[in-house]
């Protein structure tokens, strides 16, 4: 396997995760006594260049069908930060009804709406057919297709160029990194600004947060390798920040070299020397990660077998990629977990790939009253513990795994 940036052999193991399916390959009831697919999750670093990446088992276009259960709009966190991101976004550039702002992976046009309710001339990208329906019917214009290259010259040769050009938690998602950023040069105005979210390789491997791990991730990403992606493609850093979200995220922005509209901010190279200093650009800062994650392993598993034993009721919370990773990577399943709740509707009444644990509403908590419920988004701990304090009534208790074992009321 090559380096899906710098071409180099790989030959460094990150983590192995060994095989599971597709995180969000959801079951109907009917699929259960069917076979399913599973794929290798192994990870590898880049000795040349250190993106960490996962092979491309998965194809991209069987991820993202048109029955893609992913909709950012059932987060209320992440619809504050959505909100807060485009006032931060205009009071910034100064974007007007005579701009546009085009998003990259727009899902069900949980961003791009407040922008449009200032008035601000908006269009999606979002190859997901169903979430581009539920944006269409929020008013916000969607094209449904892959973004690369290609898509970004249809769109230029018809004058549809970006002010402001932005993507939430797709550049990990696109296996040719270097056609999808080669296109948002193309489509980006002469003195526009494309900015990037995504999460930061070194709060993963800090954290020991193997659980965001999966298929539709291909890669992991620091700033350092980012920037010179970016370099390659003909486009420059001008600023970035690190942001809490994900468990720690980057929010990068970029320009054209010859736009002087715009300084470099001393973020940049502050962040550079951060990474650099923790080691980021040499392989020893990636060893010993297997035993990190097996470590976790270990101390759920036996949490939940010795709860077994005492005849407690464990649940879960969120039907999320993070959780599928944990309990496939774990062997978790059915068995020792009830049922997982998810506010997300499309979710519901189906089961979780490979455990086959039944995603309900959350009505079921109040009707079984679970003695403990994990939190599998455990990035989203504290707005969930929050949702269901009712849990207290009976004793109830809260647990995440990552980055340890953690019990809490």
């Amino acid at each position: 396997m090559q380096c899906r940036f710098c071409k180099t052999e790989l030959k460094n193991v990150f983590i192995d995760l060994v095989n599971s399916p597709a995180s969000n390959s959801f079951l109907t009831s009917d699929q259960l006594n069917e076979p399913e697919t599973f794929y290798p999750l192994k990870v590898y670093t880049c000795h040349q260049c250190f993106l960490v990446q996962v092979d491309e088992y998965k194809k991209s276009d069987a991820i993202f069908d048109s029955n893609y259960v992913y909709f950012s709009s059932y987060s209320t966190s992440w619809l504050q930060h959505a909100k807060a991101y485009t006032e931060q976004m205009t009071k910034r550039f100064g974007y007007n009804k005579n701009s546009l702002v085009v998003e990259v992976a727009s899902n069900d046009g949980y961003l791009l709406q407040y922008f449009k309710q200032n008035n601000i001339p908006v269009l999606g990208i979002e190859p997901t057919a169903n979430t581009a329906e539920a944006a269409k019917e929020k008013g916000v214009d969607s094209v449904v297709d892959f973004f690369g290259k290609k898509l970004a010259t249809e769109l230029s040769s018809k004058n549809i160029k970006a002010d402001l050009l932005l993507g939430n938690n797709v550049l990990a998602h696109v296996p040719d990194i270097l056609d999808f950023v080669g296109g948002l040069k193309i489509m980006l105005k002469e003195t526009g600004v494309i900015t990037m979210e995504f999460p930061h390789l070194m709060q993963l491997v800090d954290n020991i947060q193997f659980d965001t791990i999966y298929h539709e991730h291909f890669s992991y990403l620091s700033f350092h390798t980012v920037n010179q992606i970016f370099e390659s493609q003909g486009l420059v850093m001008f600023d970035v920040e690190e942001i809490p979200t994900h468990g720690g995220s980057l929010r990068i922005y970029a320009k054209h070299p010859n736009d002087l509209t715009k300084g470099i901010s001393e973020n940049v190279a502050a962040l550079l020397a951060k990474e650099y200093n923790k080691g980021l650009n040499a392989l020893n800062y990636y060893a010993n990660f297997q035993q990190k994650a097996m470590k976790v392993k270990l101390d759920l598993t036996e949490f939940l077998i010795d709860q077994k034993r005492k005849g407690k009721k464990v649940a879960a919370y969120g039907a999320a990629a993070k959780g599928n990773t944990m309990l496939n990577y774990c062997g978790i399943k059915n068995d020792l977990i009830d049922f997982v709740v998810d506010a997300n509707p499309h979710k519901q009444n189906k089961f979780l790939p490979a455990s086959h644990i039944p995603v309900v509403s959350e009505q079921y908590i109040k009707d079984i009253q679970p003695d403990f419920i994990i939190i599998f988004p455990w990035n989203l701990k504290d707005e969930i513990s929050k949702q269901l304090a009712y849990i207290k009534d009976w004793h109830g208790k809260f647990v995440v795994a990552v980055p340890h074992l953690q019990i809490f009321d």
